[in-house]
């Protein structure tokens, strides 16, 4: 379709002839998003002239017509200069019908007045989810919408909306809560006031309690979701999903705030609801136990005693009384990942495994849960602890992980399982696989973290009580004895060989291609000559963990 064929029927007053060219425009590029680099001018004309007509007293269909018109230019950056002015984006905040921004009492500054409120017929509703969807892509795409979108106070207007929307506008609600999330995301002085002054955590949470529809039945705790209940609808997972992730962007900042725990204790509250909760897919139930993991690891510590304190459907006594399904839903969801072939662990792994690390340090009774379900008492110590199925062996592999985020948090959790003992970790790991974290940590030398744990613990079996003087303490497990390379040596060659590779090592050390170390009293790593100086102490007492 030939742009300069549109852009002289715009300016005509024939709503039908623009109609037409802009349909066929549409359906010949619904699916672009790479465009000619020589008709940039041309799409930013296209632009203006759309808003021009956006500005007149047109019909609902004409107006939803351009509207996805101006979506799929909006994809090209280049081509967002007139959109992302105060003019072109009161205009669509208007055809949006968002209330208490600017221009609030309608009209775009030329006489034109717009309804307010939520779309009556079909009609408005398309025009009114076209613009949002346009707003999504402009304030994405261009850093001036972003500006001007906090000006006019886009997300003023997002939150009336959201605090009157009906149930029955799915994607009105949907493309909403989208242009909140990219709000938010993007400018820290929005979400700062989306915090303060719109009080859209507590908005967001009650979206959240409505599409989830949560019955309460105590304190901070939600009814259990029936068995034969069917999955959540796909609209109303998407919604949340939505809702989520823009409370994640608001509880990015500082939540420590006393007055705010029993709001983000609900959320907790909210987020163990939506663990126990299936979608259509097996996917998208992942997708959304991921965004609830995110959620989560933003709140405070505290708040995850609410996953557990779960009285109505009945505890574990082991556990303090305490109902661990939430987090053996966690447990399965980092095992999932871990599983999953090609995975991003940084971005899918790392945050379930910073919150039960975290949940572990500062709850007695998940630690205690996890710890059964992760590092069970050795049995069978005859196979390296990174070989095997059990989760225990793959989270010994991810401690060699070649990403040096996933391979710290997978040995700091493994860590906090054996309640910061270095005897306990080389226990289940074996000191080569461990040895990373000992170095970062400076506890080369043995010894503990600096968190403090109770004393209760369980004792080793009696298979591992017989085989652990013959375990090899750096592959952590029993190896087969193998031929001595030196029984038939001479003493003369033993001498030459030693000789040798003492050789070896002085011409490296000297080409500075390697650098000899010890390990200082503190048990940090120094040079072999300094540490020499100073011997490190013996090893604190092997811990019974």
């Amino acid at each position: 379709m030939d742009l300069n064929t549109i852009l002289t029927q715009l300016d005509t007053e024939n709503d039908e002839n623009i109609e037409m060219l802009l349909l066929q425009y549409n359906r010949e590029n619904s699916h672009t998003f790479t465009f000619d680099q020589n008709e940039v001018d041309l799409r930013s004309e296209l632009c203006q002239g759309l808003l021009r007509v956006l500005g007149r007293p047109v019909r609902p269909l004409c107006q939803s017509t351009c509207l996805e018109t101006l979506r799929i230019l909006s994809r090209d950056k280049r081509a967002l200069g007139p959109v992302a002015t105060r003019e072109g984006m009161l205009v669509l905040a208007r055809l949006a019908q968002l209330r208490g921004g600017e221009g609030e009492e309608g009209g775009d500054g030329d006489g034109c007045a717009f309804p307010q409120g939520e779309p009556q017929t079909e009609e408005e509703e398309r025009v009114v989810v076209e613009a949002l969807k346009c707003l999504c892509n402009v304030v994405f795409n261009s850093a001036a919408a972003q500006q001007v979108g906090a000006e006019v106070q886009l997300a003023q207007g997002l939150c009336s909306r959201l605090q009157t929307a009906r149930a029955g506008r799915h994607e009105v609600g949907l493309f909403s809560l989208r242009l909140l999330f990219l709000l938010s995301a993007l400018r820290p002085d929005v979400r700062g006031g989306l915090c303060r002054d719109l009080h859209a955590v507590r908005l967001l949470t009650e979206v959240l309690q409505r599409t989830l529809e949560v019955r309460w039945v105590g304190p901070y705790e939600a009814a259990p979701p029936d068995s034969q209940a069917q999955a959540i609808p796909a609209e109303d997972n998407e919604r949340a999903m939505e809702a989520l992730k823009a409370l994640f962007n608001l509880t990015l900042s500082d939540t420590g705030d006393q007055d705010s725990e029993p709001q983000l204790r609900l959320i907790t509250a909210i987020m163990r609801h939506l663990l126990m909760l299936r979608t259509q897919t097996e996917e998208k139930t992942e997708e959304a136990h991921s965004h609830a993991i995110n959620l989560l690891s933003n709140l405070p510590v505290s708040c995850l005693e609410v996953l557990m304190d779960v009285p109505v459907q009945g505890g574990q006594e082991e556990y303090g009384g305490r109902n661990m399904d939430a987090v053996q839903v966690l447990l399965d969801f980092m095992e999932k990942r871990i599983d999953k072939q090609g995975a991003n662990y940084r971005e899918g792994l790392t945050p379930v495994l910073s919150l039960l690390t975290e949940g572990s340090r500062h709850h007695r009774e998940i630690r205690r849960y996890i710890k059964t379900q992760v590092l069970p008492p050795l049995k069978d110590v005859n196979i390296r602890p990174e070989i095997g199925t059990t989760i225990r062996n793959k989270l010994v592999r991810l401690m060699t992980h070649v990403d040096m985020g996933v391979k710290q948090s997978a040995a700091e959790f493994l860590f906090v399982l054996c309640k910061e003992s270095v005897d306990s970790l080389l226990k289940y790991t074996g000191y080569g696989n461990a040895a990373g974290l000992l170095v970062a940590r400076g506890l080369l030398a043995g010894g503990r973290g600096e968190t403090q744990y109770s004393d209760d613990e369980d004792s080793d079996t009696e298979e591992y009580r017989s085989a652990r003087p013959f375990i090899n303490p750096i592959t952590g497990h029993v190896e087969e004895p193998g031929p001595n390379p030196i029984e038939e040596m001479t003493e003369e060659q033993k001498e030459y060989e030693a000789q040798k590779l003492v050789n070896m090592f002085d011409k490296l050390s000297r080409q500075q291609l390697i650098r000899p170390m010890g390990v200082r009293r503190d048990g940090t790593l120094a040079p072999l000559e300094e540490a020499l100086r100073a011997p490190a102490e013996d090893s604190c007492n092997s811990d019974s963990d």
